[in-house]
């Protein structure tokens, strides 16, 4: 997954970002290329109605006194303005002893220059009556239309330092370091030392991973680590830089330096895994290496041969027109026009393709993880079980209760309750006085009955009975268990958590029979994670994962050579995208994943996993197929060019030449244009 936008030097034929060094770096960004694509048109517009296309004049064109030194001076600018980008790219792949499309793009253009200049003197200076033909139209078209087959990729292709300036900015940029006389200064966050005191304030973030010293509070987690769930935090809790703090004050010693914490180490992890896959080199790349040598080769030849047949003048005009024609035109566009409509059909269905080249490889995926949170599930806390244990209670009569405790709280839990109730038109049970059972749960009071919302944890450690099996069974579904107390007496039990979401079961049987193994990744205990397995109609499962344990899970996997792709929503998840062949971003999910992937799912719909490798997989036949239709035309016109029927009289004109090569250029777009999936819902 190759997110970046490099300078030159990891530039493959699409994405021209990197051959070169200084101001062709800045050169290859959109906005440089775009305006190098509408100068380079501009200065081209008068050579193709001034000079004629392979000595034939078309109905546009004409001349006029001192058209041809028009011709000259405007083609001159091209040659240097316009072919800049791909003369650095070229001399980077031969520096590298890899030519490929910047090489034979660089091959085309000054052939047709050179060769031009040569026609320009011998036409007007040295033999005026004789007709030497130039190749002016052929430079400018190749350039101007290779400048375009880039500039329509590059819309396509993201920016990987997004991924890390994001997380970046979940940390914020100063702390409040509390002094041994207790007086509190502000700092930056790269000043803080490893056991400062440090105090945060109810709403600000975590500025570096710290252990809890005094105060209590419900810490929200969750752009850090993708999990939905605030959690409790005590004194003696360690915290994460870059979490948020709810509504206490806490006093917190810093247990790292801010370039050493949790969030460094994900920033680490993003940019190896991004190193490992900057290498890959594409299909068209390889066929632009072949019709670089091929090219040259024939040309040679046919250089010797003819110049043995008619002359130094004649192998040269075959040498020249069997380069020129090997211009990858249709090659130029092969994969863009593709490209650009893969991705309109991919915003219609809810799809944002990032990153094409790794999207490529969909056909070869053996392995799908997803993480289970915000993914499998809908990433949002809800009550999903409400159940009286007396008889003399209703479920909805639990529901009142629990709404009245919870009623002035902002935990988490308490968010789902109020949801619930509002949700079934109930109306909470008034308390006369509510107060927090630190670290516990909640406490109400109503007249001489005191009620109790609290976890099993409470229940074990003060001897109370409980249903061990309802307990397995609801927390087996992935929910938070509480239980309501009224007067020491256990009367009704709660569930909360993720719901999955509807989709996910049919998306799961759908890889299957695909022959695509999905896997679930989640830091659940294999109890819940088994039970969410057999929701989903039974999907291998990896429990118990801390975060940095996805990116060695998906490590191992590719070091075994097997294909996989990583779908995920969190900070956390931000390693493994990076590092999977091809990374998923649910689209409601945080920033930060979102840059780390290839795509997103706009929709947070996981069925739209299935339409994505659908679209990928259709996308990449059509780019083969534009690929043998550009390479094809040269496999044929080539030899032809070189006059290998010359033996039984046929020689192919270089008008018919430029004729092929137009009619390869328009079937390659029109080929692009019908490319289209069947939407699954």
């Amino acid at each position: 997954m190759d997110h970046k936008m490099h300078d030159m030097k990891d530039m493959d034929h699409m994405d021209m970002s990197n051959h070169g060094d200084g101001d062709s770096t800045m050169d290859m960004n959109m906005g440089n290329m775009k305006l190098r694509f509408w100068i380079s048109l501009i200065i081209a517009l008068p050579i193709f109605f001034l000079s004629p296309m392979m000595g034939i004049n078309l109905p546009f064109q004409f001349e006029f006194p001192g058209s041809n030194y028009v011709v000259l001076i405007l083609s001159t600018i091209l040659f240097f303005y316009g072919g800049k980008v791909f003369i650095q790219g070229a001399i980077y792949e031969l520096k590298a002893k890899s030519p490929a499309m910047m090489t034979l793009v660089t091959m085309g253009i000054s052939v047709s220059y050179i060769y031009s200049l040569y026609s320009f003197v011998m036409n007007n200076y040295i033999n005026p009556s004789g007709h030497v033909m130039d190749f002016f139209w052929e430079l400018a078209s190749l350039i101007i239309i290779m400048i375009l087959g880039h500039w329509i990729e590059m819309n396509s292709v993201m920016n990987a330092g997004d991924a890390v300036k994001k997380m970046q900015s979940l940390l914020p940029n100063s702390a409040k370091k509390i002094d041994q006389d207790g007086k509190i200064t502000e700092i930056k966050i790269t000043d803080i030392q490893i056991n400062d005191q440090l105090l945060v304030k109810a709403g600000e973030k975590i500025p570096v991973d710290s252990k809890l010293v005094e105060g209590s509070s419900s810490v929200n987690e969750s752009l850090v680590t993708g999990e939905s769930r605030a959690i409790n935090k005590n004194a003696g809790d360690e915290l994460i830089g870059g979490s948020i703090n709810g509504d206490g004050t806490l006093k917190v010693e810093a247990t790292a330096k801010s370039d050493e914490g949790y969030l460094s180490k994900v920033m680490d992890l993003v940019e190896s895994a991004q190193k490992d896959k900057s290498s890959a080199q594409s299909l068209a790349d390889q066929v632009s290496k072949w019709l670089f040598y091929g090219a040259l080769i024939v040309g040679i030849i046919a250089l010797i041969v003819w110049t043995i047949i008619s002359g130094v003048s004649g192998g040269m005009e075959r040498f020249v027109t069997v380069l020129v024609i090997a211009c990858p035109h249709a090659l130029g566009l092969a994969v863009p026009m593709v490209t650009a409509k893969s991705t309109e059909i991919a915003a219609t269905n809810g799809l944002l393709i990032r990153n094409r080249k790794a999207t490529e490889s969909m056909n070869q995926l053996e392995y799908i993880f997803m993480d289970k949170t915000g993914t499998l599930t809908q990433g949002e806390f809800k009550l999903n079980r409400v159940e009286s244990l007396n008889d003399k209670y209703s479920n909805d009569d639990i529901l009142k209760i629990a709404a009245g405790i919870e009623g002035d709280s902002s935990h988490p839990l308490a968010t789902g309750i109020l949801n619930a109730i509002n949700q079934n038109n109930l109306e909470p049970m008034k308390m006369d006085q509510t107060s927090t059972l630190k670290g516990t749960g909640m406490i109400g009071n109503v007249a001489n009955d005191k009620y109790l919302i609290v976890n099993a944890k409470y229940l074990d450690k003060n001897n109370y009975q409980y249903d061990k099996e309802l307990f397995n069974e609801i927390a087996g579904q992935g929910n938070s268990v509480s239980y309501l107390l009224k007067n020491q007496e256990v009367i009704g039990v709660l569930g909360q958590g993720d719901l999955l979401r509807p989709e996910s079961k049919q998306m799961v049987q759908k890889l299957k029979s695909m022959n695509i193994i999905p896997v679930m990744l989640t830091g659940d205990n294999q109890l819940t994670a088994e039970k969410i397995s057999q929701q989903l109609g039974g999907i291998e499962y990896k429990s118990n994962l801390l975060p940095e344990d996805k990116e060695k899970i998906i490590k191992e996997y590719k070091e075994n050579n097997h294909k996989v792709m990583m779908v995920g929503d969190g900070v956390n998840d931000a390693p493994s995208l990076s590092r999977a062949d091809i990374g998923v971003a649910i689209g409601a999910g945080t920033d930060v994943a979102i840059s780390s992937a290839d795509a997103v799912l706009v929709k947070s719909n996981p069925s739209d996993i299935i339409n994505l490798i659908e679209l990928s997989i259709s996308t990449n036949k059509k780019m083969k197929q534009n690929l043998w239709w550009g390479a094809g035309y040269n496999l044929v016109a080539i030899p032809l060019a070189a006059g290998i029927l010359a033996p039984i009289g046929f020689i192919l004109p270089p008008s018919v030449g430029a004729i092929l090569m137009s009619l390869s250029t328009v079937i390659v777009a029109i080929n692009a244009e019908t490319l289209h999936i069947k939407k699954n819902v």
